[in-house]
């Protein structure tokens, strides 16, 4: 049977012999990927992935880290668009081992490239929980957002982010492993000294990286439309936009991967074929996830007549700026309001 070597699967190549020496001659590897319309479609798809996301995000990281100003909203991004970076720096890696069948980059890359894929994961969604709880204490609390508020303070919430997102990813260092099956080297999750490990991994992935955030983000938007319904003090809902737009392109590029990643562990009871080909295209999805972000940020920030008439540099800044104006207008209206109403008092 057939190996499942992507980078994000937890696939279990223990449970096959490996290949002795003298059954390496008879196992002679090569690669059928360009021989398969499947392999060749998710191969452009990669690539397309790849050179959007990488210049992509590089022009956010640009504009947003050294052409704006810099406040809590443009930080908030500017870490969106550095994990997703990361991300497509080592997508090359994955490309090479589909189109090769075979990992050659040694032991340390597969722990790490796959270590970055998972931080990147995390880090996307934590940060996306970030933000929906930020928009929901500005709403709640306009008074006491603006005050606290700052950028230091954003900053250090960040990296905090960003070292759960590692220790999370840890397992990846732990468990992946190389070796040679059927004549070729593969990356995969070695997980023979304790079986168990492969169930607690991916349903802690699941949970950590899809279920409790997403619950987290929905009780935020529910307080946050709810409230802004009662005040309708805000009439631009194009932050609103933006952030929703983020979170459904999370949701609808990670549920297929986690789906079939879960219905990987009991395998046997699946049919190989569908059980590879939704492996094959819930990474692909993953993937997309990267690149949709940069594309969300210019295209949601102004309307469609806006954005032919304006250059790229403006729609970007509109995107992420206009966040910021918006939440400052509710503040300040909502602080006047206040004052105003304690001089009644």
């Amino acid at each position: 049977m057939d190996s499942i070597d992507y980078i994000f699967s937890d696939y279990n190549y223990s449970n096959y012999d490996i290949v002795t020496s003298n059954e390496q001659l008879v196992f002679q590897h090569k690669s059928m990927c360009l021989n398969e319309i499947l392999c060749v479609t998710l191969l452009v798809v990669s690539v397309i992935i790849f050179l959007l996301g990488f210049f992509g995000n590089a022009l956010v990281i640009w504009i947003s880290g050294f052409k704006m100003k810099r406040t809590v909203n443009t930080t908030w991004y500017l870490s969106l668009a550095i994990s997703d970076f990361v991300f497509c720096a080592f997508f090359p890696f994955s490309i090479t081992n589909m189109v090769m069948e075979e990992w050659i980059f040694g032991l340390f890359m597969c722990k790490f490239t796959t270590s970055i894929m998972f931080v990147n994961m995390f880090s996307s969604i934590f940060l996306l929980v970030i933000i929906s709880a930020d928009r929901c204490i500005s709403v709640m609390f306009p008074v006491w957002a603006q005050n606290q508020r700052t950028v230091k303070k954003a900053s250090i919430v960040v990296v905090l982010a960003w070292f759960l997102a590692i220790a999370v990813s840890l397992p990846s260092v732990i468990f992946r492993d190389v070796s040679r099956h059927l004549g070729r080297i593969v990356c995969f999750n070695n997980y023979t000294l304790n079986p168990n490990s492969h169930t607690m991994v991916v349903v802690s992935r699941f949970l950590v990286g899809f279920v409790v955030p997403f619950i987290i983000i929905i009780v935020c938007y529910t307080v946050i439309i709810l409230k802004l319904r009662t005040n309708r003090m805000t009439k631009s809902t194009k932050p609103f936009k933006v952030m929703t737009a983020l979170v459904a392109a999370f949701f609808f590029c990670w549920l297929p991967y986690h789906i079939f990643i879960l219905l990987e562990l009991n395998h046997q009871s699946y049919n190989y074929d569908i059980l590879i080909t939704g492996l094959k295209l819930g990474t692909s999805m993953a993937a997309a996830n990267s690149f949709l972000n940069p594309v969300l940020y210019v295209f949601m920030g102004n309307d469609f007549k806006q954005k032919f008439r304006s250059s790229v540099l403006s729609k970007m800044e509109n995107a992420m700026g206009e966040e910021g104006r918006t939440t400052s207008r509710y503040l300040s209206r909502t602080s006047s309001m206040d004052t105003r109403a304690s001089t009644h008092i």
